[in-house]
C-alpha cells in the first residue's frame, strides 16, 4: 500500500477529509447546516465559503451567522445576521431544511446509527450521550456521517447496539415499508467514503483515499460493501481550498488533533501548513 506522507501530498488526512465532508452541502441551497466536531464543522465553513453562500449556520447557541467563526481563540465578535434560537431551529429541522454531519460511534449496514451505549442497554460496557435528538432528526432530515475511525468496532455486523437514527432496516419501520423520503448522506471515514446508494439502500464504497486499498476497507468494515469496478480517489484539496482552512477557518490548527498517534511516514504525515 502507497503511503505518501503530506508533505509530499501538499495536505493532511484532515484537510482531506474536510474538503471530502463539505461535498455534503454542495448544491443544496438554504439549508440550515450543523457539523458535530472539528471536521464537521470545518467542512460547513468550507462549504459556505467556497460553493454554497447560501448555507445558514449558527454559533450554536442562539445567532445565525453570516460568515464561518474560525476554531480557537476569537479575535473579535462574529458577524451576526439574526436570530436562531430553538424555536425557529425546529421549525426548519421538522421542515426537512436541515442538513447534519453527525459522529456516531458505531454504524450498520442499514445506515442506522448509535451515540447511546456499547454493550446490552439494559447493562452497557460503555454509556455514551443517550440517542439525543438522533431519532427525530433522522426521520426529518438528511444526515451525513463522519468516522475518523475505520473499523469493525465501528461498522458493526449485525445492528447497531442501540438504534438511535432510523435507517433503512425494514423490521424498524411499520408494515415493513421504508418511507421513501427518508435520506441518509455519505459516510467519511479516515479510509474512505461510502454511501448506501447500492440495490436495496446497501452500503456501497464511493472513494478510497490516498495510500488505502479495496481490501483494507473492507477488512474494516463489519458487513458487506458493495465495490463497483475501480473505486474512483477521494479528490484531493484544491490551493483555494487549503488556503480557506488553514488561513480562515482553523488558523490554530485544531484540524490536526483528529488523527494523532499517527505512526512516521503513514499517509496522514504531519501538517505541512
Amino acid at each position: 500500500m502507497a503511503s505518501p506522507d503530506a508533505t509530499t501530498a501538499g495536505y493532511t488526512l484532515a484537510e482531506l477529509c474536510i474538503v471530502a465532508c463539505a461535498e455534503e452541502w454542495r448544491g443544496k441551497g438554504e439549508l440550515l447546516a450543523t457539523g458535530i466536531g472539528v471536521i464537521p464543522r470545518l467542512a460547513v465553513g468550507l462549504a459556505k465559503l467556497s460553493f454554497n453562500p447560501d448555507l445558514l449556520m449558527t454559533d450554536g447557541e442562539c445567532l445565525l451567522l453570516g460568515e464561518p467563526v474560525p476554531l480557537g481563540p476569537r479575535h473579535g465578535p462574529p458577524a451576526v445576521e439574526g436570530w436562531m434560537p430553538y424555536a425557529r431551529v425546529f421549525d426548519l429541522l421538522w421542515h426537512g431544511r436541515r442538513h447534519a454531519l453527525v459522529g456516531p460511534v458505531q454504524v450498520d449496514r442499514f445506515g442506522q446509527a448509535n451515540i447511546s451505549a456499547i454493550g446490552d442497554y439494559a447493562r452497557p460496557k460503555v454509556a455514551i450521550l443517550g440517542a439525543r435528538g438522533f431519532p427525530g432528526n433522522s426521520i426529518s432530515h438528511s444526515n451525513s456521517m463522519f468516522v475518523p475511525n475505520h473499523s469493525p468496532r465501528v461498522f458493526v455486523a449485525g445492528e447497531v447496539d442501540m438504534v438511535c437514527s432510523a435507517g433503512f432496516n425494514p423490521a424498524r419501520w411499520p408494515g415493513g415499508r421504508v418511507p421513501p423520503s427518508l435520506s441518509i448522506g455519505r459516510v467519511i471515514t479516515d479510509l474512505a467514503v461510502l454511501d448506501f446508494g447500492g440495490p436495496g439502500h446497501s452500503p456501497r464504497l464511493c472513494s478510497l483515499h490516498p495510500g488505502v486499498s479495496v481490501a483494507e476497507v473492507v477488512a474494516a468494515t463489519g458487513f458487506p460493501l458493495l465495490v463497483e469496478g475501480t473505486p474512483t480517489p477521494t479528490p484531493a484539496p484544491t490551493e483555494e481550498q487549503l488556503a480557506l482552512i488553514r488561513e480562515r477557518l482553523d488558523p490554530a490548527r485544531l484540524r490536526a488533533t483528529i488523527f494523532k498517534g499517527d505512526p512516521p511516514g503513514d499517509r496522514r504525515g504531519k501538517d505541512p501548513s
